[in-house]
């Protein structure tokens, strides 16, 4: 555990367990609420208040896709879904690189392993990346830097993001502005492209209730505003032009809310003819990186 500080606020780190972050508070109060999933099976039950997603967001249709005429697969890593998610870098330890009072950077060198035999990529991300998450505290706002760069000799298809949760209390709201969101088939992959209107619409903020929602929301405005009224506090996330998708979950049974920003739609590699799908195609050498800022204040 790597502990920040910043006047009052106090962030927790946990590099070995993915990169995540344990806890953020302020003032005493938990910006995040930690969440045991168990079927995150990498993060062995561990609760964690969220963590990166790289090099992709969200699910890839049977951790299968294709990339300038090769097939590839990738191994289920989700409890009860043949699906691969959230990427492989919450999967494994990362490493401090830098580390003051009020910031820390995290680095992940990815190397794909290889049966020695065939010489194919055994059932993980098949392209070698390095990854580095920078976060810097302020007493009341934290700075998520997030950076991927092709260490590979091959170009390669990458997106990104970042999984922060919510605590679902004292009549919390949410707002946002959209202009599309994906609706989902029984394999929670997308489906069809509908206008964010109607019980879609965030645009006027409103209350979180027991809308059950999973779903990748695009040409979002690259901000959202969170408000819990009986404590009098809102806090307000902003996201880079790299992150033009926003997913957004409400489990009505759970404690809590995730709003994702994100730099692709969900199964984005088997969309191609989706134009603005957010798959960023990275030369030997190329880096894709983006900053996303959230800030607690009083309301």
């Amino acid at each position: 555990m790597i502990e920040l500080t910043a006047g009052t606020g106090r962030l927790g780190l946990l590099p070995e367990l993915g990169g995540a972050v344990a806890y953020w508070k302020s003032r005493d109060i938990c910006v995040l609420h930690a969440v045991s999933d168990a079927n995150l099976l990498a993060q062995r039950g561990r609760a964690v208040s969220g963590y990166p997603l790289v090099p992709f967001s969200n699910r890839v249709a049977n951790g299968h896709f294709r990339f300038e005429g090769t097939e590839y697969r990738m191994k289920p890593n989700f409890g009860g879904e043949s699906n691969t998610l959230h990427g492989n870098g919450w999967e494994h330890p990362w490493q401090l690189e830098l580390l003051a009072d009020d910031s820390a950077t995290l680095v992940l060198d990815w190397h794909p392993p290889y049966e020695q035999v065939t010489g194919q990529v055994i059932g993980q991300w098949p392209f070698a990346y390095r990854a580095q998450l920078r976060f810097d505290l302020r007493e009341d706002s934290l700075s998520i830097g997030m950076l991927i760069e092709n260490t590979d000799l091959r170009s390669q298809p990458v997106g990104m993001g970042f999984h922060p949760y919510f605590p679902r209390r004292s009549g919390l709201q949410l707002g946002f502005a959209a202009e599309t969101v994906w609706t989902n088939d029984e394999h929670h992959l997308p489906a069809l492209r509908v206008p964010a209107t109607g019980d879609w619409s965030f645009e006027h903020m409103h209350a979180v209730t027991t809308q059950d929602i999973d779903n990748c929301y695009a040409g979002w405005e690259r901000a959202a505003f969170l408000r819990w009224p009986n404590e009098g506090l809102a806090l307000t996330i902003e996201a880079d032009d790299p992150f033009r998708h926003l997913v957004l979950f409400t489990p009505p049974d759970k404690p809590f809310i995730a709003v994702e920003p994100v730099t692709n739609m969900n199964d984005a590699f088997n969309h191609s003819g989706v134009i603005d799908r957010g798959v960023h195609v990275l030369a030997p050498g190329a880096k894709l990186e983006g900053h996303i800022r959230i800030a607690l204040m009083a309301c």
